[in-house]
């Protein structure tokens, strides 16, 4: 009888153990386990599916409770609440970070706890209809790009042999995705049980990220080989200690490869809150064809996530390309594929465009971030980071604010599309490909 029971108990975890020896073969493949690069990749598949039980929740909340018309303003005023202060705070996020080099972990698992305890505030505010919800979901946001900006600043010191920067972020990234993907239905499940439940969902899952941050290897703290060198766009100004008295550098300092890009980002950054918000309001009153508006909203979501994962794990296999022509390339994908689709509107065409535009700007953010992190001294890539995230993050909702007034014209909608790819495009070109044809001085990997 005892060895039935010992027997029936290995059955049932089998598949739990099984499953978790296979998720950590995959993420320490490669030398990623030795390096420490597989606890940051699997920290970041927490952190999405945290980020995404808290979506779900908002979605619900602000977006599908209420008709399209009245819809309309409670998003507008979601993203003026939330978005205006981000804009604010932002900035202030890398200088701070900067000034922890040896409390990087500690940075991690405190914006990991900040979440978790906001997810319980939001929740609050969900069940009972507080308006704690916006500057709580201020918080988040903010307490998000506190992890992202770390999260990027750190990869590469935890790069195996061998691993290229595009290579290793794909991973990172392709693992969040991964993570979102599994999470979703998972949120959508505790949405139908009750509105607050995803959030408490998110609330064990972001504790277990607080934990989870710890883990990771001390030299993530460590100053040691850190770059001390002033930021400089050319070559006649040298790279020296920060002398005392000295105004910290300014984003516009850190070499014209890296401003183009992040030029060619937030344009399909911008493209991106476009078409999120434009065709979620179109696809509520012109579904789809033979579908309902939800069925037609998940295509087109399906369609994205599986372009923005596809343009994730090609990071990895175009890691000898130079970033300035991935990006170039990408763009000019996108660019394409918007000014198809809007010469012929159509349901087929659309769900390709949302697919085209995540691989793009997948693609396109792999490779800022490769650039940053081989074009900027260490002492201040964590403000380079935040500068950056705050300027496409202020894309996007500057894309997603034309969205919500664009008139629901599927043709108008996606020539403007094209017009917000093609202008990021054009006044990008030029100085990517210059910056491509003279290269830019690698620096060498910190320890």
């Amino acid at each position: 009888m005892r060895g039935a029971v010992r027997s029936v108990g290995r059955a049932l975890h089998l598949p739990v153990t099984g499953t978790a020896r296979g998720i950590r073969k995959a993420t320490h493949a490669h030398g990623a386990g030795e390096s420490g690069l597989g606890k940051l990749i699997e920290l970041h598949a927490v952190n999405g599916a945290g980020d995404v039980m808290i979506t779900v929740a908002l979605a619900s909340t602000v977006f599908f409770s209420v008709p399209t018309d009245e819809a309309r303003g409670r998003v507008a005023l979601y993203l003026a609440i939330t978005m205006a202060p981000f804009t604010v705070l932002a900035p202030v996020i890398g200088p701070l970070l900067d000034r922890l080099p040896h409390g990087r972990r500690a940075a991690m698992a405190g914006a990991m706890l900040a979440r978790a305890l906001l997810a319980l505030i939001i929740a609050g505010a969900v069940a009972g209809g507080g308006l704690e919800l916006y500057p709580a979901a201020l918080g988040v946001l903010v307490a998000s790009k506190a992890y992202g900006v770390v999260r990027s600043a750190v990869v590469p010191r935890l790069l195996p042999p061998r691993f290229s920067l595009v290579k290793a972020n794909s991973r990172v990234t392709l693992a969040g995705l991964l993570a979102t993907g599994v999470a979703a239905p998972v949120g959508a499940g505790l949405h139908a049980i009750g509105d607050p439940w995803p959030l408490y969902g998110a609330f064990v899952i972001f504790v277990a990220g607080t934990f989870l941050s710890f883990s990771l290897p001390p030299k993530v703290d460590s100053a040691k080989g850190e770059d001390v060198a002033l930021l400089a766009a050319d070559e006649e100004h040298l790279h020296g200690p920060l002398r005392k008295g000295a105004k910290r550098p300014g984003l516009r300092t850190v070499g014209p490869a890296v401003t183009h890009a992040l030029g060619a980002n937030a344009a399909l950054r911008c493209l991106s809150g476009f078409l999120i918000f434009f065709l979620a309001f179109l696809l509520r009153e012109h579904p789809l064809t033979g579908e309902s508006a939800a069925v037609s909203l998940g295509i087109v979501g399906v369609a994205a996530g599986v372009g923005n994962a596809l343009g994730t794990a090609m990071g990895s296999w175009l890691r000898s390309r130079a970033p300035e022509i991935i990006i170039v390339a990408a763009v000019a994908l996108v660019l394409g594929t918007a000014i198809v689709a809007a010469l012929f509107f159509g349901a087929f065409l659309v769900a390709v465009l949302a697919a085209v535009a995540g691989f793009g700007q997948a693609l396109a953010k792999l490779s800022l971030d490769a650039l940053i992190q081989r074009d900027v001294p260490e002492l201040v890539r964590t403000s380079a980071f935040a500068r950056s995230e705050t300027l496409l993050q202020v894309a996007w909702v500057f894309g997603g604010a034309v969205g919500i007034v664009m008139p629901l014209n599927g043709t108008l909608g996606l020539v403007v599309a094209a017009v917000i790819v093609a202008a990021g495009w054009l006044a990008t070109l030029r100085g990517l490909l210059s910056s491509a044809r003279h290269g830019t001085r690698t620096r060498p990997r910190v320890a």
